[in-house]
């Protein structure tokens, strides 16, 4: 387990509890709107909702904001950048982009759980440049290529 420090921003919004997992085997931490008055994405667009929120990520890792199923499922509401990614230096307050792919409006209330988080390991690598690039079955057969057999 690692430990990540995070930062309310203000107190103004104390009462919102901070991101946690909802069970033992959830993946995902849930992520809540810190907003003093209801928002409403109207359809087919899109809104960034503050947390109030500021994590110190370390170094090696990333935190990954993800769509919760519930509100996708239920109200046609996802994240546009889905994942987004929230790198270990950045050091500003996480904000998550919500889309509205609903034909109805929308409304997010103060503490509303808008999205979760995932804690991720980051693996670097070196790209090296060459002029050939070994073969395999598939080759170049992509988008929905491997599903036609």
């Amino acid at each position: 387990m690692i430990f990540i420090k995070v930062k309310r921003i203000s107190q103004d919004f104390s009462d919102i509890p901070l991101p946690k997992y909802a069970t033992e085997g959830s993946s995902g931490m849930d992520i809540r709107a810190a907003v003093s008055e209801k928002i409403e994405i109207l359809p087919n667009k899109f809104t960034v909702v503050p947390t109030n929120l500021i994590f110190e990520i370390p170094n090696g890792y990333e935190i990954q904001v993800r769509p919760r199923s519930g509100l996708a499922a239920n109200n046609g509401i996802g994240i546009l950048n889905s994942p987004g990614t929230i790198d270990s230096d950045y050091r500003g307050e996480l904000k998550v982009i919500l889309f509205n792919f609903s034909d109805k409006a929308f409304a997010i209330n103060r503490g509303d759980r808008i999205a979760q988080i995932v804690i991720n390991k980051i693996f670097k690598s070196n790209l090296e440049e060459v002029t050939d690039i070994s073969k395999t079955e598939r080759g170049e057969g992509g988008f929905g290529h491997s599903g036609k057999h």
